[in-house]
């Protein structure tokens, strides 16, 4: 037994095999990077400058500012603005996706609608003010049309493209068919086995949706609101060249902070982004949350 063991011990090791480095990483290096330039260093350099003074001392009274009565109507006005947006956004759009889903359209109508959502829920800034102007201006062709051939003045009857609702309803134009494309994956989730379940235990296709497919999309319908909502609150060429920066929403209020007129206070527009910073963040949080509890009906 010593002599074997002796044996054993005088063997040589095997030699270990090289530890192979891990490179994988370097496939998202180009995505770190981008977000450390453009969103992680932004932010810290949005907070640095929202609590200085433009001599560089620390102070508070930009924070403070932003519940003074010049500045918090602006972000009431945004959040009222896209609240609204993005409901009609998500009602509207979750029942095209459905209309769409269910409707036994052909494939290439389907595609066909697909593909033109992805290039709506893009087209925003200055080309979609002018379309929204050229089409329900003062002197637009829907407007000219309802006035000549129907008789129907909708500026007459209180309507303004240039108001509160006129926004809303430009807005609904990328905000709706982006509902629609993010609802498409919810809506296929339906399993149909889950219908062929509920008929055969006799529920009708009212009781189907209302007891079972309505709580399954609701986290869905819930996150994409929300995302809409984040999607509006940050919106500033539209509004911008729909209205001429004559309507006080927070994008414009901090355009103006930064790019200087009689408004002009650098660190005060910090503090304007560091507040529009914190409602996105608040929003795109719930917004993962319900989209994890979503997909649990996936698995």
């Amino acid at each position: 037994m010593a002599d074997q063991s002796h044996q054993a011990a005088a063997l040589p090791l095997p030699a270990r095999a090289p530890r192979r480095v891990n490179l994988n990483w370097l496939g998202v290096a180009p995505f770190l990077l981008f977000t450390l330039l453009f969103l992680i260093f932004p932010i810290f350099y949005l907070v640095n400058g929202a609590f200085r003074t433009p001599e560089g001392a620390f102070t508070l009274d930009n924070m403070i500012a932003l519940t003074g009565p010049d500045i918090w109507p602006s972000y009431w006005l945004s959040i009222r603005l896209s609240f609204t947006s993005a409901l009609l956004g998500a009602l509207f759009g979750s029942l095209l996706a459905w209309a769409i889903h269910l409707g036994g359209l052909p494939g290439w109508v389907k595609r066909a609608f697909l593909t033109f959502a992805g290039v709506a829920s893009n087209f925003a800034g200055v080309p979609l003010a002018f379309a929204f102007i050229a089409t329900l201006g003062r002197l637009g062709l829907v407007t000219l049309i309802l006035r000549d051939v129907f008789g129907l003045d909708i500026y007459a009857q209180g309507f303004n493209l240039f108001s509160f609702w006129g926004l809303a309803i430009t807005y609904l134009y990328f905000q709706l068919p982006l509902m629609m494309l993010m609802m498409m994956p919810a809506m296929e989730g339906l399993r149909s086995e889950w219908r062929e379940a509920a008929e055969s235990l006799g529920a009708s296709a009212g009781q189907f949706w209302r007891m079972v497919a309505l709580p399954v999309l609701t986290p869905s319908v819930l996150g994409c609101f929300l995302l809409l909502f984040a999607n509006a609150f940050g919106t500033l060429a539209t509004v911008y060249a729909l209205t001429s920066a004559n309507f006080p929403v927070v994008p414009i209020v901090l355009f103006q902070q930064i790019r200087g007129n009689v408004l002009y206070n650098p660190n005060l527009g910090y503090a304007l982004a560091f507040g529009m910073v914190i409602i996105m963040a608040f929003s795109n949080t719930f917004y993962f949350l319900l989209r994890n509890r979503a997909e649990r009906w996936r698995r």
